[in-house]
C-alpha cells in the first residue's frame, strides 16, 4: 500500500486499535496486566454481547496477571524464577506451562535474542509473550459465550478474532497515519512490537541492552496470538535480514505457529515483509515503498 492512499485506507476501516473504544456501543476497556484490555462485539444486542464475553475474558486475564507478574515477589513466576529452564517448565501450573515452554523454545531457535531471562540469571520476565498468551486463552474460555455476536479481544495491542473478520490498521512509526491494513480473520491474532508504544525499550536478550538496528516496528499476523507476541519481539530484535533467515530456518520447528505474514517498518520508511499472500494490503516481499 502507497502511502499516498494511507488516508483512503483509514478512513475505510471498520475498527482503528490505536483509538481505543471511545464511546462504540459493544466495546469495553478495563486497566489489566500493566496495559489496556478491551472486547469488541457486533451484533444486534452488541451491548449486552460484549458484557457477556467480558466475563470470562476479564477473569482469564486476572487470573494470568496474578501467576506471570514479573514484578510482585509472590507471584507464581517469581517463586520459579531461581530455578532452572527445565524445572520451571516441571514445576509451574498446567495451565501456564505452555507459556513458559514457547518463551523458552524461542530462547532456544533465536540463539537468546528473545530471552525470559533478559535481566540475569535467576530472573523472569514474560512480558514479551505473555499478554499474547493470555488473549489465545481468554477466546478458549469466551468461544461459548455471545455466540451469535463477531468478537475481538485486545489486549494492549496483542489482538485476536474470536468471531467474525475485523480490519485494522498498523500504525506507521513516522506518524503519518496507517502503514498497511489487516483483515484479521477468525482464529487469527495480529501482535507489533514497535517503539513508539513506550519509546525504545525492546532488549537483546543476549546482551540485556535496548535493541538499536534501525527498525521501528514489527507486526506479526499469526493463528496463536501469543507466537505472534513472542515472534514480534524476537524478529524486532534480529531485524529484517536475519528474522527473515531465522524464519526460513525455522519455520518447520514453528510448526502450526508460523506466522501467516510479518512487516517490518524500518527507520526512515523502508519496508520489508515476508507476505506471500499480501495479508498487509500490497504485493508479497514489498520493500523500500
Amino acid at each position: 500500500m502507497r502511502r499516498s492512499r494511507s488516508s483512503l485506507a483509514a478512513a475505510a476501516l471498520a475498527l482503528l486499535l490505536p483509538a481505543g473504544c471511545g464511546e462504540r456501543a459493544g466495546c469495553l476497556e478495563w486497566p489489566v496486566m500493566g496495559t489496556v484490555a478491551a472486547v469488541q462485539t457486533r451484533a444486534a444486542d452488541a451491548a449486552d454481547s460484549a458484557m457477556r464475553v467480558r466475563g470470562p475474558v476479564q477473569a482469564r486475564f486476572a487470573a494470568l496477571e496474578a501467576a506471570l507478574n514479573a514484578h510482585d515477589p509472590a507471584s507464581d513466576l517469581s517463586r520459579l524464577a531461581p530455578l532452572a529452564d527445565a524445572e520451571v517448565c516441571a514445576r509451574c501450573a498446567p495451565e501456564v506451562r505452555p507459556c513458559y515452554a514457547a518463551a523458552f523454545r524461542l530462547q532456544a531457535l533465536s540463539g537468546g535474542a528473545f530471552s525470559p531471562r533478559w535481566r540475569g540469571p535467576g530472573t523472569l520476565d514474560l512480558g514479551a509473550i505473555a499478554k499474547g498468551f493470555a488473549v489465545d486463552c481468554a477466546a478458549a474460555d469466551a468461544a461459548g459465550a455471545a455466540s451469535d455476536a463477531s468478537v475481538l479481544l485486545d489486549l494492549g495491542g496483542n489482538v485476536k478474532s474470536l468471531r467474525g473478520t475485523w480490519r485494522t490498521g498498523v500504525k506507521d512509526p513516522s506518524g503519518a497515519g496507517i502503514a498497511a491494513v489487516v483483515a484479521l480473520r477468525p482464529g487469527e491474532a495480529l501482535a507489533t512490537s514497535a517503539t513508539y508504544f513506550r519509546g525504545s525499550h525492546i532488549r537483546d536478550g543476549r546482551t540485556g541492552c535496548v535493541v538499536s538496528n534501525g527498525v521501528a516496528s514489527v507486526t506479526v499476523l499469526s493463528p496463536s496470538a501469543m507466537w505472534a507476541d513472542g515472534l514480534s519481539t524476537t524478529l524486532f530484535v534480529l531485524g529484517p535480514e536475519e528474522g527473515r533467515a531465522f524464519l526460513d530456518r525455522h519455520g518447520d520447528a514453528l510448526a502450526a505457529a508460523r506466522p501467516l505474514a510479518v512487516l517490518w517498518l524500518l527507520e526512515g520508511g523502508r519496508r520489508v515483509a515476508c507476505d506471500p499472500d499480501g495479508r498487509f494490503g500490497g504485493p508479497a516481499d514489498a520493500r523500500n515503498r
